[in-house]
């Protein structure tokens, strides 16, 4: 059978949309036969795309205070942006005594926290009651700064190796003007509270004895989120 000119093109453009219906899902759907008759079902629409589940959140050891770390979160999503790191963050939990392991070093996969004693500044307990009565941002205040550090470089200092602190809120905006910074230091050795019940006080840092120091600066090292609060 031989086909008019015209027939060959009419089927040429037919094969031409099927091909190209083939390779496209929307077209293909809109090529598809509508059912006949005014009583015919339509088409069952396709089932909405299952939504990705939501990472849950780790379950962090029960020590640290749920309400402090509630706020450490929200500090820690807002300044994320300022991390080089996320995998291990820095708490201090300065409503607890100094004669208690109130710094943790948290490990944002697993939820598992080491913990450690901290001094408190000279200026936030006037009468060494132990106890941290008050925060300030203040140069001269001796004090502890509350709110969100981003840890910095290594330095030798003073009081040997050390750890610089960039205040990342309002409450610690002076902390590198004061030189806050993390170090060693003999009066938060654990032998002081045996013999005083409590540990000595910083002029502001965050002062930890030798060896609690070594894994704060292996952990904690530059670009990490450390916070600072009481509740």
């Amino acid at each position: 059978m031989q086909l008019s000119r015209r027939q060959i093109i009419g089927a040429g453009a037919a094969s031409g949309i099927i091909g190209i219906a083939a390779g496209s899902p929307l077209l293909a759907a809109a090529l598809q036969p509508t059912p006949a008759g005014p009583d015919a079902e339509p088409l069952p629409a396709p089932p909405p795309p299952e939504p990705a589940p939501a990472r849950p959140r780790v379950a962090v050891d029960p020590v640290v205070d749920q309400r402090l770390l509630a706020r450490a979160r929200a500090s820690f999503d807002r300044h994320r942006n300022r991390l080089t790191h996320t995998d291990l963050v820095g708490i201090a939990d300065f409503g607890k005594a100094s004669r208690e392991a109130r710094f943790y070093i948290l490990d944002t996969n697993s939820g598992r926290v080491s913990r450690h004693l901290v001094s408190h500044g000279r200026g936030s307990d006037p009468g060494h009651t132990g106890f941290l009565q008050r925060f300030s941002n203040a140069p001269g205040s001796n004090a502890t700064s509350d709110g969100a550090y981003l840890s910095g470089v290594y330095y030798h200092g003073k009081y040997g190796r050390s750890m610089r602190l960039h205040g990342l809120d309002p409450s610690n905006s002076n902390a590198e003007a004061r030189a806050i910074v993390v170090h060693s230091a003999w009066y938060a050795e654990p032998d002081v509270v045996e013999q005083h019940g409590k540990l000595g006080r910083s002029e502001g840092c965050f002062a930890f004895s030798y060896a609690s120091l070594q894994e704060v600066l292996e952990r904690l090292g530059p670009g990490r989120f450390l916070y600072a609060d009481r509740v």
